[in-house]
């Protein structure tokens, strides 16, 4: 026994030892110090005469240091030993890296031909052209694979070469044909295919595809090309094209709305209210079930409630009364009361009916994720009230059951919020850290910046006064107090002239007068960041606000230029896709 545990103490202090050499050569390959990689891979090559990686390394070292003679010794007598086929590319390419292209492709051909004699030798052989960026080899041996054994699929391998050689009307058929053929790998696909949207040929490679799907709809007939479609139109945020591909849908399978549902539920997110409400009608037109009937109705409430104006409230407010009266107070009809009980609060500033409305809810046998969303709601309601501790122990228990849940993280993302209300943005940021890398996308870049507000106006001011009065202020706005809170950031901008919190006050100002339909004093706030703030991180959301008041007012000659400097210098603001996206349709760039 005792023999044994030393021999296993052995064995463990060995690849121990030989994990720590292999990091080692590692780091001196990356950091370019190629001669002690160099010894580092030979004697790890040494210990394990049999380990391909070792021996990989060992001849890109050789190749670095141009010391082909002896690569080339090294793969001649690896390729005499164990005949690998695959070793023969490694030959190839040491006489190209010599620029001795004839005795390369001498070799690339030898190593083709060996799939000729085994065509399973096609996965080592094409898997190593492709590792040498030998695009054009690599597609020769799949082609050959492929005529020898016609049942083998290279699909997806071989789209992939097409698109590196910019042969993207061949990529896109490929990839298609892999997508019909084997619908598992379709989110793969469609990840692969976003790539190309995302790049500055983007709008040629989009009509390339659209055009592919629209000929595929005409002869098969499949609503799998419709699907395909519309989530093609959905990556352009174009909601009122994906509906007419989810209506082509709906005729032929008229058993579920959900797609179309979501699909209302993406163009309220996107702002795009016009499809949105277009999409959510059809669904009350053609549907008889309750809970769809139910989840339409809220969002276009929602819509309604974010437009209007105090003298719209009363006919809101009847209109969410009659709605909850003609579905009923049950757990299935929880996301209107808890809209009417938000209304209530926020719009109506009742917070006592707010309150009841929850509280009976609470009574109701609700699942787990239901009593999150209206313990969520009432925490809001008491935040609103300025009941911070109480509202704090709502948001807490919601955190705590959720588990890192989407909703887990929300309730955390609140708790911070609470604690940056009261002014307390030590807690705050401690909170806010964690959130930075939150599985959910929004509530990171939420979390991201309220952190640099914070920490970026502690630097300069260790007392945090502006930054005191910045939180109330955002806290009026958190109680939709807007003039009150307008009033507070114009206060800061006098009180504070010159500070680091001037040009986020200017943002908010600027986004206050949006919402109240001032979008001549909204741009003057903006133009103040673009022209007295051209370093701050605030720039890119500055552009943006302002390139869409532009747009919607259809000046391209305003909206165009910002676009055009947004997409320009901040590619990594998470406006410039959408901010691409509209700059093209504004230069006229062909669509389907």
């Amino acid at each position: 026994m005792k023999k044994l545990f030393i021999t296993l103490l052995f064995l463990t202090f060995s690849l121990f030892v030989q994990g720590q050499s292999e990091q080692l050569a590692q780091n001196y390959f990356d950091r370019g110090e190629f001669e002690k990689a160099l010894i580092s891979f030979e004697d790890l090559l040494k210990s394990q005469p049999n380990n391909f990686t070792y021996f990989q390394k060992t001849i890109e070292c050789y190749q670095q240091l141009q010391q082909f003679d002896k690569a080339e010794k090294s793969i001649q007598e690896r390729y005499d030993k164990f005949k690998q086929a695959n070793l023969l590319v490694e030959l190839g390419y040491n006489f190209q890296l010599q620029k001795n292209q004839e005795k390369a492709k001498k070799y690339y051909d030898q190593a083709i031909d060996k799939i000729k004699k085994n065509v399973n030798e096609v996965y080592n052989i094409a898997f190593i052209f492709e590792k040498k960026s030998l695009v054009d080899y690599a597609l020769q041996s799949y082609q050959l694979a492929l005529q020898l054994e016609p049942k083998f699929d290279f699909n997806f391998q071989m789209a992939l070469l097409y698109g590196q050689k910019g042969d993207t009307d061949k990529m896109v058929e490929m990839f298609l044909d892999e997508s019909f053929k084997v619908p598992q790998n379709l989110i793969m696909i469609q990840n692969q295919l976003s790539r190309f949207m995302m790049d500055e040929g983007g709008t040629t490679f989009n009509e390339t595809l659209k055009k592919a799907l629209l000929i595929r709809i005409q002869k098969t007939q499949d609503i799998f090309w419709n699907e395909y479609l519309s989530w093609l139109y959905v990556q352009q945020k174009e909601y009122g094209k994906a509906f007419i591909q989810q209506k082509a849908i709906y005729k032929r399978n008229p058993e579920s709305f959900s797609n179309i549902v979501n699909l209302g539920q993406l163009a309220i997110e996107e702002n795009d209210d016009e499809a949105a409400t277009e999409i959510l009608s059809f669904v009350l037109e053609n549907t008889k079930d309750l809970d769809l009937q139910i989840q339409a109705h809220t969002y276009l409430m929602e819509m309604k409630i974010k437009k209007a104006q105090p003298k719209d409230y009363a006919a809101i407010n009847l209109e969410l009364d009659n709605l909850i009266k003609e579905f009923g107070v049950s757990p299935y009809s929880l996301s209107l009361l808890k809209l009417k009980a938000h209304f209530a609060t926020f719009n109506l500033k009742d917070a006592e009916t707010g309150k009841t409305i929850l509280k009976n809810v609470l009574e109701m046998p609700l699942n787990r994720d239901k009593i999150a969303e209206a313990k969520m709601e009432l925490a809001d309601i008491l935040l609103f009230e300025e009941k911070f501790n109480q509202a704090l122990i709502y948001y807490s228990q919601i955190e705590a059951d959720g588990n890192n849940s989407p909703i887990g993280q929300e309730a955390n993302l609140k708790i911070a919020k609470t604690s940056y209300y009261k002014a307390d943005f030590k807690w705050a940021n401690h909170q806010l850290e964690v959130l930075k890398s939150a599985s959910t996308q929004l509530i990171a870049n939420d979390a991201l910046d309220l952190f640099l507000l914070i920490s970026d106006n502690t630097v300069e001011d260790s007392t945090q006064v502006a930054l005191k009065k910045f939180s109330r202020a955002d806290f009026l706005l958190f109680q939709d107090k807007k003039p009150d809170a307008l009033a507070a950031f114009q206060a800061i901008l006098k009180e504070n002239k010159g500070d680091a919190i001037e040009p986020v006050t200017l943002l908010r100002i600027g986004k206050i007068y949006e919402s109240m339909g001032d979008t001549a004093s909204a741009l003057a706030n903006y133009k103040q960041i673009l022209d007295n703030f051209k370093e701050c991180i605030y720039i890119d959301e500055a552009l943006f606000y302002s390139a869409e008041i532009y747009n919607q007012m259809n000046d391209v000659e305003h909206a165009k230029p910002l676009y055009e400097e947004l997409i320009t210098k901040h590619e990594d603001s998470i406006y410039y896709v959408t901010a691409q996206k509209k700059y093209r349709k504004l230069r006229g760039d062909k669509e389907i």
